[in-house]
């Protein structure tokens, strides 16, 4: 391809980025160095904005319920994803039927599936899951109300709406291992978790790093499925940093876009920071392989 034919093909994707990546990034940054009142002029602070939110003890707590959840999420996800893939590639004839199934939870909206997982754990819509556990353990977990039980709530929504798509792209690097490794492997006299470990594992590592960078980004980024699953989320301490943005920047009238804007500054650094190891991985098997 010449690079005019380029140029003419690219640039129209750049424009687009350019105005809903860019422009909206540079904003953001600007506005996280002024004090910013909806509709009127910033006024410059300079570095005020960041300093109120790494001393404010509520930005700290939505910061390490986030990273925990993240990780959490990220490594189940990982785990539970190459299972099922794993579990799908030996199908042949029912795949596409058990695939539609699972993919149910993922092409629903984020809000209403995490309202309709939260009827699972409310007594007031059924509480199927809290009315087993009461039956088996005589107790009733205060799902909604207490952090931990809360916490393992919202990883389990999460886990339940993104595991078909870790799922998927799994399933597809498996499906692109050579069956000759697999052979090879039988012969050389390897059992079935010596082979998962030493020869396909290793072989779809960039599909696993693919993965866990969009887990990662999303979890981050979490915000609409905490509404319905964690409504005392910021009293009970398990309140997300897009959370903590919203009521900061928009709930109290837009009086402080300017410290949502920080805080939104520190969140990239925060996914950037996160993401550098599998990046510097990715760029290192992609060097390898030219």
């Amino acid at each position: 391809m010449k690079a005019r034919e380029f140029w003419l093909l690219f640039f129209p994707s750049l424009v687009v980025m350019g105005g809903l990546l860019v422009l909206p990034l540079l904003r953001t940054i600007q506005w996280s160095l002024e004090e910013v009142h909806y509709g009127t002029p910033g006024t410059f602070v300079g570095l005020q904005n960041f300093v109120a939110a790494l001393t404010d003890a509520r930005f700290g707590r939505a910061a390490l319920f986030t990273v925990v959840v993240t990780v959490i999420t990220t490594i189940i996800l990982l785990v539970l994803g190459y299972i099922v893939a794993t579990g799908i590639n030996r199908l042949s004839t029912s795949r596409p039927l058990v695939l539609g199934i699972m993919l149910v939870s993922y092409v629903l909206p984020n809000l209403v599936g995490a309202v309709a997982f939260s009827w699972l754990f409310d007594d007031n819509f059924g509480g199927v899951m809290n009315r087993l556990i009461g039956f088996f353990s005589g107790t009733q977990v205060l799902w909604f109300t207490d952090q931990v039980p809360n916490a393992v709530l919202v990883i389990a929504n999460t886990v339940w709406h993104m595991l078909p798509f870790a799922m998927l792209i799994i399933l597809a690097g498996l499906q692109g291992v050579p069956a000759e490794l697999r052979e090879a492997a039988t012969i050389d006299g390897a059992n079935a978790w010596q082979t998962h470990l030493s020869v396909i594992i290793p072989t779809i590592r960039g599909v696993l790093g693919f993965v866990t960078l969009i887990t990662i980004m999303d979890v981050l980024r979490m915000f609409d499925n905490l509404i319905p699953l964690s409504p005392q989320a910021a009293s009970i301490g398990n309140e997300s940093i897009m959370m903590y943005v919203y009521s900061v920047a928009f709930a109290d009238g837009a009086q402080k876009l300017g410290l949502g804007s920080a805080i939104n500054v520190l969140t990239i650094i925060l996914i950037l920071v996160m993401l550098v190891p599998f990046i510097r991985g990715i760029f290192k098997e992609a060097k390898a392989e030219r």
